[in-house]
């Protein structure tokens, strides 16, 4: 039994030393805790023990401090020793006196060695914990590489290069992304989440901060700080703005980020799943910053009012559908780059000056039709009587008694 058990109590031993990012303290402190634990389990007390660790040795030793008493006085052989006794270790030994001698802790029997075993495994897998929230939430917003080991409907679970778990939910996947068991994945870590000391490490791959280190990592400029990101607004697979400022003004900070002939832009856009990315100079100026932000269209003029955090855009016929985007996605980025609600506007020339803006029509109109109108690119009564009914019905989504009550209402204007 003491030589299997001494074994195992060794291999306990070894796999403790052997734990990476553990210092040196902490080992050696709950090595003793938990060899007292045990000394306290069985005799009630480890006041009168001396626990020794040598974590370089890889061994212990364990002391017991007891007082020489008289052989009748003896009481408890755990806090006392007898005369007899202690001269069979010293023949000098006096009553009063205190021996300390070595103690094998394999005597102390299976149960206790046992009970050694399961505290060291709990303390190592604490500490193991501990070490693994404590080196992940340092490294909250860097880009990490794990192998998918098992897909899930709502999240993907990966393994780092030391085995340890990554989770990459759903809403953190890129719309068009999709994994196989054994292939590597790059996100960056989100977040990590420790409840009840069980660390959960979260990626994303739909952050902007995924984005921006993507071009720190493409873009050397960025990397040397000569070049920021000022600010990302993402739609993730599907398109992102990107704003960036120089400090060395004879650095373009677009190009360098787009690179020659795209070579620079073009591994990040792969990455993102052909995500359609633009980059555009950042300015303090808010309205040349909103101005931009709308690229590829060109705004005639622009109202701004700082207070509400509103912008009135007014651009040519032909600018409008480019300044809206697929789907509204221009302006809702330019909107979220921008932090600045941005309303498009057509602006009217010399044969249009009859026509009306819809939104002098709010007192017939429910706002909501009216903003899907002008998320079509509808901002006038006559843009609106320029389509067909069946067009409208099929781009506005809105059921055919709605847009037959506002051709009514736009018709009855200028028939009047």
């Amino acid at each position: 039994m003491s030589k299997t058990e001494s074994i195992n109590l060794i291999d306990t031993f070894s796999e403790f030393k052997d734990l990476k990012n553990i210092d040196r303290t902490t080992m050696v402190s709950v090595l003793e805790e938990s060899f007292r634990s045990v000394i306290i389990k069985m005799f009630g007390s480890d006041e009168n023990y001396d626990v020794i660790i040598n974590p370089d040795k890889g061994d212990f030793e364990i002391w017991r401090n007891r007082e020489v008493v008289a052989d009748e006085d003896l009481e408890d052989s755990n806090l006392q020793i007898s005369l007899t006794e202690a001269k069979k270790i010293d023949k000098d030994y006096e009553i009063g006196e205190e021996v300390t001698d070595a103690v094998d802790f394999i005597s102390f029997g299976r149960r206790a060695i046992l009970t050694l075993r399961q505290t060291l495994s709990s303390k190592i897998l604490e500490l193991q914990k501990d070490s693994l929230y404590a080196k992940y939430s340092e490294m909250i917003g860097q880009i990490v590489n794990g192998e998918v080991y098992q897909v899930w409907k709502k999240e993907i679970l990966l393994l780092d290069d030391e085995g340890n778990e990554m989770l990459l939910p759903k809403t953190e996947q890129i719309p068009s992304d999709f994994y196989r068991k054994g292939e590597t994945v790059r996100a960056v870590i989100a977040k990590v989440d420790n409840k009840n000391n069980n660390p959960k490490i979260m990626l994303s791959r739909t952050s902007p901060v995924f984005l921006q280190r993507l071009f720190e990592l493409e873009v050397p400029e960025i990397n040397e700080g000569l070049i920021t990101i000022k600010k990302i607004a993402r739609i993730p697979g599907e398109r992102a703005k990107v704003a960036v400022e120089s400090y060395d003004d004879r650095i373009d900070p677009v190009g360098a980020c787009v690179g020659m002939k795209g070579a620079r832009i073009h591994g990040i856009v792969r990455e993102l799943r052909n995500e359609n990315i633009d980059v555009i100079n950042y300015t303090p100026n808010t309205s040349l910053f909103i101005s931009r932000s709308l690229s590829p269209a060109k705004i005639s003029s622009i109202r701004i009012n700082e207070e509400t955090k509103k912008a009135e855009v007014y651009l040519k016929p032909e600018e409008v559908s480019q300044a809206i985007g697929k789907g509204g996605s221009n302006i809702k980025l330019a909107s979220m780059l921008t932090e600045y609600v941005i309303d498009v506007y057509r602006e009217l020339d010399n044969e249009d000056e009859e026509d009306i803006y819809l939104d002098e029509f709010n007192d017939e109109i429910e706002s909501w039709v009216i903003d899907a109108l002008k998320a079509i690119g509808c901002d006038t009564a006559k843009s609106v009587l320029a389509i067909t009914r069946e067009d409208l019905i099929n781009r506005t989504d809105l059921e055919e008694e709605t847009i037959d009550e506002v051709l009514s209402i736009l018709h009855a204007e200028f028939e009047s």
